[in-house]
C-alpha cells in the first residue's frame, strides 16, 4: 500500500460547477470552506458551543483524576490544574480549527491522565510525569511527520472503520447513561438501573427528560435540537434544585448553581513545570514502557475517534479517508506536548466532537469556536459548573445513537467482516476502552484472513498493528518476564 499524495476529497469539495457554493463568499467561508461542506456559519457556531457544553466536564474530572499524590507525595494544586486544563484544550482546539480546519476539539484524555495517575505518578515526581507527555507527544509527531501514522489509518479496512465508530457510539452512549445515575454498577449483576434496580433521585429524572426532549425535537428536524435540550435541561435542573430538597451530593458534578462569583482569576502555576531526566531510580526499560503505554493510549483513541467523528460529519471519503488527514494528526500529537507543557496531561481529541458534528458542524470554525469557551474559562470556571453531568450526558446518549446508522454498511453476512467488527464494537463499551476495540478487531480480522488463505489482504501495515496489538494485549506477562514492575 502506497501513501498518496493527493488529500482524498469529499463529495461535496467535488461538487465542481453544479454544486451549491454562493459566489461572493466571505473570508470566513472560503477560509474554513464552509459552503463546500454544506454548512452555515450558525451551524458551525450552534456546533461549536455544543460540544464545549458536552466536553466541559473534562474541567473537573481531570484535576479529580490528577490529583492523586506522586512518589515524592506531592499533590498538584487544584487551581493550577483547572487553569492547565483549560489552557492545553483552549490551545490544541484552536490549533485544530484554524489550521485543521476540522470539526474536532481536544482536551486532556481521560485514558493519558488515567495512565499518568495510576502508572506514572507512582513511580516518578509529577514535572517527571509532565515530561513523559511531552515525549509521548513528541513520538506520535514524528509518526505522523513519517507518514507512519496515516498509513496505518489508511490501511484498516472500511468495514472496521464503520465498526470503529458503532463501537464509539455504544462506548458515549454507555459514559452518557452512567455520568447520568441512569446505569450503576450493579450488586448481583455487572451493571443495574438505578443503584438498586430502578431509578432514584430528581438528577436522573432530569437526565430522562432531556434526554427525550432531544429525541422529540430530532424527530420534528428541529434544528439546534442538542444544544436547545441542554439549554432547557439545564434550566429545569436550576429550577428544580431551587425549589426541591435535593442532597448537593445528588447532582453527579455538583449542584446546577452559582457558587461564589461568576469570574476567577487564572492560576499559571504549573505551565512549564516539566523536568526530563532524573529516571535512575526508575530505570529505562521502565521508562520505555511507559512512553509504550502513553503512545497507546494517546494514538489509537484519538485515530478511532478521528475516524468515527469524521464519518460521522461525513468528511470521509468512500474509502474512509479524509481530507487534511495529516495535519489534523499532527495537531492531535502535538497536543500531548502541550499539555505536558501546560501541566495538564496530553490533550487528544474528545468523542464529545461528535455531539457538535450532529448540530451540522462541518468545518474547524466549529472548533474555533469551543476553543474560545476553553479560553473563556480561564477566567469564568464557575459558570462551567452550572449545566449538570446529567444534562450533559444526554447528548453523549443523542449521538451514541445518531453513530448506529453506521451499522447499515456493515456485510453482516460475511463472517471474515462481521466478527472483527463485532468484537470491534462490543469491547469498546464492555471493556470501557476504545483502544481495546480497535485491538481486537485488527487482531481478529488478520487472523480470520489468514485462516481463509487470504493473508496478502491484509496488508504489510496491518499486521504491523496486529503485532503490536498482541504485544498490548500480553503487555503484562511480557513485563513480569522482563521483570518491569
Amino acid at each position: 500500500m502506497t501513501q498518496q499524495s493527493v488529500e482524498p476529497r469529499t463529495s461535496a469539495e467535488d461538487a465542481g460547477p453544479g454544486s451549491h457554493v454562493p459566489a461572493g463568499r466571505s473570508w470566513l467561508d472560503r477560509y474554513f470552506h464552509i459552503s463546500e461542506r454544506g454548512s452555515t456559519v450558525a451551524r458551525e457556531v450552534r456546533g461549536g458551543v455544543t460540544t464545549f457544553m458536552a466536553m466541559a466536564y473534562i474541567l473537573l474530572l481531570n484535576p479529580l483524576i490528577l490529583g492523586g499524590k506522586d512518589v515524592d507525595g506531592r499533590l498538584l494544586s487544584q487551581p493550577g490544574l483547572i487553569t492547565a486544563t483549560a489552557l492545553a484544550a483552549a490551545a490544541t482546539t484552536l490549533l485544530m480549527g484554524f489550521v485543521g480546519k476540522v470539526p474536532l476539539a481536544l482536551a486532556a484524555g481521560l485514558s493519558v491522565s488515567g495512565v499518568l495517575a495510576s502508572q506514572v505518578a507512582p513511580a516518578m515526581t509529577w514535572p517527571q510525569a509532565m515530561g513523559m507527555c511531552v515525549i509521548y507527544g513528541v513520538v506520535i509527531c514524528l509518526l505522523v511527520v513519517t507518514g507512519l501514522r496515516e498509513l496505518i489509518m489508511n490501511a484498516i479496512p472500511l468495514a472496521l472503520k464503520h465498526g470503529i465508530t458503532i463501537g464509539i457510539g455504544l462506548f458515549i452512549a454507555l459514559i452518557g447513561l452512567f455520568k447520568a445515575g441512569f446505569v450503576h454498577q450493579g450488586t448481583a449483576t455487572p451493571l443495574s438501573l438505578g443503584p438498586t434496580g430502578e431509578l432514584a433521585g430528581w438528577p436522573v429524572l432530569i437526565f430522562a427528560v432531556t434526554l427525550l426532549l432531544i429525541f422529540m425535537l430530532q424527530a420534528r428536524n428541529v434544528p439546534g435540537a442538542i444544544l436547545i435540550g441542554i439549554v432547557v435541561g439545564t434550566l429545569a435542573a436550576i429550577v428544580v434544585n431551587a425549589v426541591g430538597d435535593i442532597d448537593p451530593k445528588a447532582w453527579s458534578s455538583g449542584p446546577p448553581e452559582l457558587s461564589g462569583g461568576a469570574v476567577s482569576s487564572p492560576d499559571f502555576s504549573l505551565f512549564g513545570n516539566v523536568e526530563f531526566g532524573g529516571w535512575g531510580d526508575v530505570g529505562a526499560m521502565t521508562v520505555g514502557m511507559i512512553v509504550f503505554t502513553l503512545v497507546l493510549a494517546g494514538f489509537f483513541d484519538a485515530m478511532a475517534t478521528i475516524i468515527g467523528v469524521g464519518t460521522e460529519a461525513k468528511l470521509a471519503d468512500d474509502k474512509g479517508r479524509m481530507p487534511g488527514l495529516s495535519k489534523a494528526l499532527f495537531i492531535d500529537g502535538a497536543g500531548g506536548a502541550i499539555g505536558g507543557v501546560a501541566g495538564g496531561s496530553g490533550q487528544t481529541v474528545f468523542v464529545e466532537s461528535a455531539t457538535g458534528v450532529g448540530e451540522g458542524a462541518r468545518t474547524g470554525l466549529a472548533s474555533v469556536v469551543t476553543g474560545l469557551f476553553f479560553a473563556a474559562c480561564l477566567f469564568f470556571t464557575p459558570l462551567t459548573a452550572i449545566v449538570p453531568a446529567e444534562v450533559a450526558s444526554a447528548a453523549l446518549v443523542v449521538i451514541g445513537a445518531m453513530m448506529m446508522q453506521n451499522a447499515r454498511h456493515v456485510d453482516w453476512g460475511d463472517r471474515s467482516v462481521a466478527v472483527p467488527v463485532f468484537l470491534t464494537v462490543v469491547l469498546m463499551p464492555f471493556t470501557y476502552t476504545i483502544t481495546t476495540g480497535v485491538a481486537a478487531g485488527v487482531i481478529s480480522y488478520s487472523a480470520i484472513r489468514l485462516a481463509q488463505g487470504r493473508a496478502r489482504e491484509v496488508g504489510v501495515f496491518m499486521w504491523v498493528l496486529t503485532l503490536v496489538f498482541v504485544v498490548y494485549f500480553a503487555l503484562h506477562p511480557i513485563e513480569s518476564w522482563l521483570g518491569v514492575s
